[in-house]
């Protein structure tokens, strides 16, 4: 994974683990990396493995507590997929609120940033981190990898300790 024109010289660890790790499960594949943790990121990724940028957006498990330290009524609620946007309740109304601003903001962002970065092309999108398994029935991902960080980690520690010949 190679910065281009400079990006990348500020992007956090766990980017570019990701992007590592999405390049070498997925060689030769033009990638949208989606880590949905504390933070919602966004990898672009060419299919020669250059790092073009991406996007940040405050993920669930934020948005939920904002909510709830930053009003005066609405409580802390369990984050989940529900049945349906419409809540019954706050709760539900939180939870529907959460999860379906959640996936629209996720499937804008990743038709702009293919239409950004991949022009005519389909990327391959990975989604990962703690909150990705919530939206596997949208298929919004070609796949789920929970650990896709620590398999980063693990590769780049092996390239940057393994004799230049095992490389």
């Amino acid at each position: 994974v190679r910065g281009r024109d400079g990006v990348g010289d500020a992007v956090g660890a766990d980017r570019i683990a990701n992007a590592i790790a999405a390049t070498h499960r997925r060689p030769g594949k033009p990638l949208l990396v989606v880590d949905c943790g504390t933070a919602t990121t966004f990898d672009v990724i060419t299919a020669t493995g250059d790092y073009l940028g991406g996007a940040i957006l405050p993920g669930l498990g934020v948005s939920a507590q904002s909510l709830a330290s930053h009003t005066a009524k609405l409580p802390r609620i369990e984050i989940t997929r529900p049945e349906s946007a419409l809540g019954r309740s706050t709760t539900e109304s939180i939870q529907g609120g959460l999860y379906y601003g959640h996936f629209g903001a996720i499937r804008h962002l990743l038709a702009q940033l293919a239409r950004e970065g991949f022009p005519g092309e389909v990327p391959h999108i990975i989604g990962t981190g703690g909150y990705a398994p919530l939206f596997a029935a949208e298929e919004l991902f070609h796949e789920i990898v929970p650990e896709l960080v620590l398999l980063g980690l693990r590769h780049a520690f092996r390239l940057n300790t393994e004799s230049p010949a095992k490389k």
